[in-house]
């Protein structure tokens, strides 16, 4: 494709893939003229693309300069950074820079419900899409999990919509002004992609620009508006709460209890998420829920009644009476250390799987944290021996080449009584096609295991 057939009107799609489709579809419909790049030669919905706009432009391959600052705006999807020397040059330029989810926000009147965080984004947009449905909502759930959010827009009229947000898709986005937004909680992720730190965390914190209730977890300093918000905060943590405007846990009785201030919500027994770091999904979720205006009776029904998503602290069996738990989506430090404090408990000693591609991570906490209630650690992936270098001196770990030898090992390792973890804290695409795949490895592993 030659960058001199495009013009000043048109757009241009940086990345294929389900969402520069869900784009390309949103523009078409909007009579919209719009062309395609994405830098790999073939990349996944070409086939697709190709058979819905034959006549359509398409720019396969590096990015070039020529290409990004001929048109006058670039949706970019999340795959793709925005500090590419061609799409930075095209920026200085004048092009504009943005993505779906700011397309989408253009669009949209009804409220939004924004969720961001390293850990738990899925399991808490799934969870509020749950409860706004027995509060009687009509929802639409997506963004970052399911459905791109300019999907939703071809499904009709939603009353309110409950988006999960990456980092990534908030660096594009300038129009959220969500009814309420929440961080969830911050931990090194995606350092191959962020200059350092901050950079990461100032990319979460775009969530809470123009919001009309921020939420914060009190047990996370870095989830705490950096900015100076007029909005109203609400925050949720595991602490008894001190007021109305905080949700938290305190014990009634001889029974803990998830609470809004003073109003007792439930009995923490009841919820059906692992871990303490389950109770605090939860509590991010009421407090969300009750920003919507969302009924404590059905919000308190649907997480009953909830099933916990696949591949996050998900239960898979019992072999020999050792318990094995599948959290292959945590990929990154925080997540593993917040399954692990979620299950462990002295008279229960888990062991672990760890290991992966690390991004870039420091994993320098492990040295303290896993130096209790840890047994020991079975290794994998390309990173392994960066983990190891990190290990508390005394934890007995071994080097395995694959999953499924990890598993045998661990089970030969384990008595009666001790629990088995898959929390790698790592991504998975060293060997394997993404962390549903790692997940559903393991867990077959664990059945095929003689009981």
């Amino acid at each position: 494709m030659n960058s001199a057939y495009l013009n000043k009107e048109d757009y241009l799609i940086i990345g294929l893939g389900q969402t520069g489709l869900s784009v390309a579809r949103h523009l078409s419909a909007q009579g919209k003229s719009f062309s395609v790049a994405d830098t790999r030669v073939n990349p996944p919905g070409l086939d697709a693309f190709r058979q819905a706009w034959p006549d359509v432009s398409i720019w396969l391959g590096p990015l070039d300069a020529e290409l990004t600052c001929s048109v006058s705006c670039l949706v970019v999807s999340p795959g793709v950074s925005v500090t590419d020397l061609a799409i930075d040059i095209a920026r200085q330029q004048g092009v504009e820079v943005i993505g779906d989810i700011e397309l989408f926000c253009r669009e949209v009147q009804q409220p939004i419900i924004a969720i961001t965080g390293s850990n738990a984004k899925s399991t808490v947009t799934t969870l509020l899409g749950a409860m706004a449905g027995a509060a009687g909502k009509k929802v639409g759930v997506g963004g970052n999990i399911g459905l791109p959010v300019l999907d939703l827009l071809a499904e009709g009229f939603h009353d309110l919509y409950v988006l999960e947000l990456s980092s990534f898709q908030l660096e594009t986005t300038q129009s959220l002004k969500a009814l309420a937004a929440v961080v969830l909680n911050i931990s090194e992720d995606h350092l191959d992609r962020y200059a350092d730190f901050d950079g990461y965390i100032f990319a979460k914190q775009r969530i809470y620009h123009h919001c009309f209730t921020a939420v914060f977890n009190r047990d996370d300093a870095k989830t705490l508006p950096i900015h100076g918000l007029k909005a109203p905060w609400l925050s949720f943590g595991l602490d008894e709460p001190v007021d109305e405007s905080a949700f938290g846990l305190a014990w009634l009785g001889d029974e803990c209890w998830l609470m809004r201030g003073s109003l007792p919500l439930m009995p923490a027994c009841d919820v059906p998420l692992v871990g303490v770091h389950g109770l605090s999904n939860a509590l991010a979720a009421f407090a969300l829920g009750f920003v919507a205006g969302f009924p404590v009776a059905a919000m308190r029904s649907a997480l009953v009644a909830f099933k916990p998503l696949a591949h996050r602290c998900e239960f898979v069996a019992c072999r020999n009476k050792v318990a094995f738990y599948n959290d292959s989506k945590a990929t990154n430090v925080g997540a593993m250390l917040a399954a692990v404090k979620g299950l462990a408990k002295p008279e229960a000693p888990l062991w672990l799987v760890l290991g992966g591609e690390g991004k870039g991570q420091d994993f320098s906490s492990l040295a303290t944290a896993l130096a209790t209630n840890i047994a020991g650690v079975a290794l994998i992936g390309r990173d392994a021996p960066l983990i190891a270098d990190f290990l508390p001196t005394d934890l007995k770990h071994q080097f395995l080449a694959s999953l499924p030898e990890a598993v045998t090992w661990l089970a030969n390792q384990a008595v009666e009584g001790d629990q088995v973890l898959l929390s790698p804290a790592c991504a998975s695409f060293d060997q394997f096609n993404g962390f549903e795949h790692r997940g559903e490895v393991f867990a077959q592993c664990v059945i095929d295991l003689p009981s």
